[in-house]
């Protein structure tokens, strides 16, 4: 039997994507949060710059969505969504769709991004095949990509250590070469200037695979978990046209580009791109409640609309698809957005955001500065012998002085709620400015 642990005792949580070991030696606990701040355990503040996990777009702890939870809770808690439904996910989705991109007009409720991803590259799949296409069973990521968790967003990803655990994966998968090439492109200011050639590595996995077989490629319209790989200048405009050409399905991972990260409603937007699926989550409750939305253009919906009317048209779904508390959050983060205008803010602060990015060049290991939109990145030469150490130490650190950075490898990523104004732009730069000056 069991010890018996007590209530706050560290070690029952196995914690996701940490160092458990050492984090539990010297634990970093954040027990309240408003705003721009959180508040440790010990009552410090502790400047958020990174939205806490890309998804507080709004800032923390916001009135009408906490009320919005609250009332939802207390009046329809659950209510399922196969062969059912409620009014909230109705009017969520109309929402949702209101915002979208042009020709996005149906919305699939799903719980997280992982979820999008799954669920994305499973309607990818039974389209072909619904379309006649039923040799179309390849699915395309791209290396460094980053899907989230689950077999097939592991399958398509292309980060290493995110895939080398778990054995074979999914058949059938093939990865576009990455676009980071710090030779040309290190210290650019938005996206980079070259590279946009690298779409062309479709072609070659066209002549390897044969189109026939193809049914989508996925990829994110900025690389972020995998240290933020602005595309390059004409890029991702040049995928989507082999797509188009090879009757290829074009799905761009939005869970974090989506809802005003880049200054626009979506990455989709900014870029000037129209994909065939969009996967969302993150931002899409404020990081209140889970949540995801896959979003679909009328000609993928109407493909499964085909059979018989009271025939099932996607063997697919979650238990908690549309779930109405969840629905309530959506609804009223969308309200915040709408009324704070935070789905556009980040282009007015990007040009302030960037010059304060940049002024950290010249500091001791800096070998890269990326940004767009809110999003920017630091990227450092390792630690011989010792990779992601050196950002690690670096993120340690400036909690220690009172910001939250994010490390992914040997990059720190930032990434703050739309909410920020410029004087804390300052602060966060100044924080993490002399972080960089004294670490080793």
């Amino acid at each position: 039997m069991s010890a018996k642990l007590a209530t706050n005792d560290l070690e029952a949580f196995w914690m996701p994507y940490s160092a458990n070991r050492e984090y539990k030696k010297a634990p970093r606990l954040l027990v309240r949060a408003e705003g721009m701040y959180y508040t440790t355990d010990d009552g410090r503040r502790v400047l958020d710059g990174t939205s806490g996990l890309w998804c507080v777009n709004a800032g923390h702890c916001r009135p009408k969505i906490v009320e919005a939870i609250r009332k939802q809770v207390g009046e329809l808690d659950f209510a399922g969504t196969f062969q059912m439904g409620h009014p909230r996910a109705f009017e969520c989705a109309s929402q949702l769709v209101n915002v979208a991109p042009p020709g996005f007009n149906h919305v699939f409720f799903t719980n997280s991004g992982s979820e999008s991803v799954e669920t994305a590259l499973k309607i990818a799949l039974a389209y072909q095949r619904a379309k006649g296409n039923a040799s179309k069973v390849r699915l395309i990521g791209r290396e460094r990509g980053y899907h989230g968790v689950n077999f097939g967003g592991t399958s398509v990803g292309g980060i290493a250590n995110n895939r080398k655990w778990f054995g074979t994966l999914l058949s059938g998968v093939d990865h576009l070469r990455h676009t980071h090439d710090l030779a040309r492109n290190a210290f650019s200011r938005g996206e980079p200037e070259h590279g946009a050639e690298f779409a062309d590595d479709l072609e070659r996995l066209v002549t390897l695979h044969d189109a026939s077989t193809i049914a989508a490629v996925i990829v994110e319209p900025v690389a972020c978990s995998t240290g933020v790989l602005v595309p390059p200048i004409g890029y991702l405009k040049r995928l989507a046209a082999f797509c188009a050409r090879h009757d290829i399905l074009l799905i761009f991972d939005e869970v974090i580009t989506a809802f005003g990260r880049l200054g626009t409603p979506f990455g989709a937007d900014y870029f000037g791109v129209s994909p065939d699926i969009i996967t969302t989550a993150k931002g899409i409750t404020n990081g209140t409640i889970p949540m995801g939305a896959v979003f679909v253009k009328s000609k993928i919906y109407d493909a499964f609309m085909a059979g018989p009317e009271e025939a099932i048209d996607l063997f697919h779904g979650y238990t908690y698809s549309g779930h109405p508390v969840a629905c309530a959050a959506c609804i009223a983060t969308l309200e915040v957005y709408k009324e704070e205008g935070l789905l556009t803010r980040a282009a007015e602060l990007a040009p302030y955001w960037q010059d304060a990015l940049h002024s950290l060049k010249g500091l001791p290991h800096v070998i890269d500065i990326r940004n767009i939109g809110l999003i920017g990145a630091i990227e450092f030469d390792p630690m011989p012998g010792e990779p992601m150490k050196r950002a690690h130490t670096r993120f340690v650190e400036a909690f220690n002085r009172g910001l939250l950075v994010r490390a992914t490898g040997d990059t720190i990523a930032l990434s703050p709620p739309l909410i920020i104004e410029k004087k804390e732009i300052d602060q966060l730069f100044d924080i993490f400015g002399s972080v960089l000056k004294t670490a080793n």
